[in-house]
């Protein structure tokens, strides 16, 4: 079809009151030659039906409307197949500037010029389709309380589902529980597992083929392409031989996790009756009685400690969150044994979440339950073939010595995962001390191994990526996920990571943590059918393309990628895996030949973008200012700059970006070059606290402003023309200040010396 571009402005919400509306249109027909502009009161409701139709029946293939913000629309607003930019005239010019002003008029012409020029060089979406067909069954990793539950809901939905547990049976650590702690009102006797339901669900789904005794020896490819390869683990079959090969569309990592065991760590660790608590849950388990190691006499009293015993933070540093309400659970045990049994649990914090509340305080009305808070400074056997602990700073103040049969530490989790980063480098550096080309980088390879060392045969999922055979992994070893906006989904597309191998969480929660893992699979195949990108950029159609033939093989796109979306050739050429892309652009913003782009965002695009704007003469004290702001946060928190009644700035001209990871360097060149005074870099926040969208664009670009700096020095430009800013989507308030600060500067350091050139 051939390509005919139409422009509306709308009328209303202020704008014909705070703008020339016909101005605008001239610049749409004489400047850019746009063959059709009309004005519309409305751009919502029924204007936006008769924009719709209009674009019908004058063959638009691409459409610039001048209006509200892009945020306000729904993703099926428009036509099939018309490309479609809307322009928040009033969010980003009309609201926060002051109307019928010369300044304000310049705003809008400007943005409206941009998003022309934007749509002048975008191309229409093709979704991508492999030559494959996307697979949609589904892989559950671990036949827990999570995995079993992930089988279940994906299988109920009507999804095929493989599920693998490298143990003989399926259960976990569910099934090597006596009780557990209440899950419903009133929240205070201990139930049944309900374990054996849950592998009779999955035993009886005729869509769940369950593997045991079975691990994941290899997976290769991408989300919908998956070939997974199952490595038996002994139990009757040779160990490393391959039981089965097949294809999913997604992949559940629900491999549950390990007890943290301190005792080494202790001076009272070796003494035969200081045992962990998942010891004394499997004694009652498996005899219904509580007795004592060293001589099989039945325990009359139990001293619990908290946090596995150990005050030496470095050991085991977070909360493992089924800690406090196993003690209380054990506790009930050995009173419900012997109505004169004795329970002492001391402790730093108790934590018993919720309606479990309830639970805490029925262990507090137990005479038979002694609760206190302080630190066990010692244990020791007090010679009657007992225990005597003494504990300091209990909260009445005094050092308390107690005498009982047993002693039960808390074991903290440990995730049963592996971190795919580290093991990728610990591999490289072995190849490095071998094949390096200089004794510096053998030595510094030589390091790294020995930093690394640990992780060695650590593997899990067994993955065929370039960055590493496992999902990265946190601070404390558990798999990464977006803590903040999408919990389930980890830097590796299509691999969700549930339960207690995601974060520490009892079973209540791991079955309704592998319900919402399950739904992401199923979204994630459903989806990536129909060439789809999932979270954040839910929907996006587009997908990178590289013109290998200018590749340098510098590995920059790999290296940087947040998803590990690329592989790589021994030569180092990259191997795109389409599917597993979140479209976030940061390999097009780490290529510095710009070989990567996408139909609807690239490095010309933008640089069109910026070309577009009409720059002020130095005399007409005019600044200019570039702000390339991120979608996920800056966008939304300039638009509720005007309409929570804050002051713009007439000077900045805003161009919206995927992610701070996808500026490229030639972006700013190029606005330095147009004479641009500035540009202001405007992204998420990143850290503990909050966390980039797409993990770490913000990051990349703290990292390359030191490449822009040394541009800008070759330019013989101040490197203070450039400045990079965080927030998040409701710190708005900081985004006056931010502009004002930064004209500031450059009134003091003088316009750009390129200015007219």
């Amino acid at each position: 079809m051939e390509e005919k571009i139409g422009v509306f402005i709308c009328s209303g919400y202020g704008i014909a009151e705070a703008l020339d509306i016909d101005a605008l249109c001239t610049v749409a027909t004489s400047e850019f030659s746009v063959p059709f502009c009309e004005v519309v009161e409305t751009c919502e409701g029924p204007g936006l039906d008769s924009i719709n139709e209009k674009i019908q029946a004058e063959g638009l293939t691409k459409v610039v409307i001048g209006g509200i913000s892009p945020r306000r629309y729904a993703d099926n607003a428009f036509p099939e197949g018309v490309i479609v930019e809307p322009v928040g005239l009033r969010e980003q010019v009309v609201w926060p500037l002051p109307p019928d002003d010369e300044d304000t008029q310049m705003a809008a012409e400007d943005y409206l010029r941009m998003y022309i020029a934007k749509v002048k060089g975008m191309e229409p979406l093709e979704p991508f389709q492999p030559e494959e067909e996307i697979n949609r069954d589904i892989l559950v990793v671990g036949g827990g309380v999570a995995g079993m539950t992930a089988a279940i809901e994906a299988s109920e939905a009507g999804y095929v589902v493989r599920l693998v547990e490298s143990s003989e049976a399926l259960g976990g650590w569910l099934a090597k529980q006596h009780k557990s702690i209440p899950t419903k009102t009133p929240f205070q006797d201990l139930e049944d597992t309900g374990v054996e339901t849950l592998i009779g669900q999955v035993e009886g789904s005729d869509r769940i083929h369950v593997y045991t005794s079975a691990r994941t020896s290899e997976i290769i490819g991408a989300p919908g392409l998956f070939d997974v390869t199952l490595a038996s683990t002994g139990n009757g079959k040779p160990e490393g031989e391959v039981v089965d090969e097949f294809k999913v569309g997604a992949i559940i990592q629900a491999t549950g996790w390990k007890p943290n065991d301190p005792r080494k760590d202790l001076p009272y660790g070796d003494l035969d009756d200081v045992v962990l608590n998942v010891d004394l849950e499997a004694m009652v388990k498996d005899t219904g009685k509580i007795l004592r190691p060293s001589d099989g006499k039945e325990v009359k009293s139990i001293a619990f400690l908290q946090c596995g015993g150990c005050t030496n933070k470095k050991h085991h540093s977070y909360c493992s969150s089924i800690c406090c309400m196993t003690s209380l659970k054990q506790a009930m045990y050995l009173r419900e044994a012997d109505e004169e049994a004795k329970a002492f649990i001391f402790y730093e914090f108790m934590r018993t979440p919720g309606l479990y509340e309830d639970f805490y305080r029925k262990a507090q009305d137990d005479p038979g339950v002694f609760l206190t808070r302080g630190d066990v400074a010692e244990v020791s056997k007090n010679g009657n073939g007992g225990l005597k602990v003494t504990a300091k700073d209990t909260m009445v103040g005094e050092e308390i010595e107690v005498e009982v049969d047993l002693v039960v530490l808390a074991a903290g989790m440990i995730p049963n995962a592996a971190d795919g980063e580290a093991i990728r480098l610990l591999e490289d550096a072995k190849v490095t001390v071998v094949e390096g080309d200089s004794e510096a980088k053998k030595e510094a390879a030589a390091k790294t191994i020995e930093e690394l060392g640990r992780h060695e045969g650590t593997e899990i999922l067994n993955l065929g990526y370039r960055q590493g055979p496992d999902l990265p992994s946190l601070e404390y070893g558990f798999p990464d996920s977006h803590f903040i906006c999408f919990p389930y989904e980890s830097r590796r597309t299509g691999i969700y990571p549930t339960g207690a191998a995601r974060e520490p969480m009892d079973g209540l929660g791991s079955k309704e943590d592998a319900t919402g893992a399950a739904l992401k699979a199923i979204q994630c195949v459903e989806m990536t059918s129909r060439g789809e990108a999932v979270h954040p950029r839910a929907g996006d159609k587009s997908y990178p393309d590289f013109m290998m033939s200018r590749c340098t093989k510098c590995k920059r796109c790999t290296e940087e990628c947040p998803f590990g979306v690329l592989n790589e050739e021994k030569d180092g050429t990259p191997l795109l895996q389409a599917t597993r892309c979140r479209r976030c652009g940061t390999c097009m913003g780490a290529c510095p030949e710009r070989i990567i782009s996408f139909k609807d965002f690239s490095v010309n695009i933008v640089n069109e973008m910026i070309k577009a704007v009409e720059v002020p003469e130095e005399w007409d004290e005019k600044p200019r200012i570039l702000v390339l702001a991120c979608e996920n946060d800056a966008v939304p928190a300039l638009d509720s700059l005007g309409q929570n009644g804050l002051k713009g700035n007439p000077w900045i001209r805003v161009i919206p970006i995927r992610c701070l990871g996808s500026v490229n360097i030639v972006w700013v060149t190029q606005a330095m070059s147009q004479g641009f005074d500035g540009v202001i870099l405007l992204g998420c926040k990143y850290g503990d606290d909050y966390q980039c969208h797409f993990i770490k664009g913000s990051e990349l670009a703290s990292v390359r402003e030191k490449n822009v700096r040394e541009k800008l020095e070759q330019m013989a430009m101040d490197v203070e023309r450039v400045e990079l800013h965080q927030l998040q989507i409701d710190e708005y308030g900081k985004l006056p200040e931010i502009f004002e600060k930064f004209d500031e500067l450059i009134e003091d350091i003088g316009y750009n010396p390129f200015k007219g050139m």
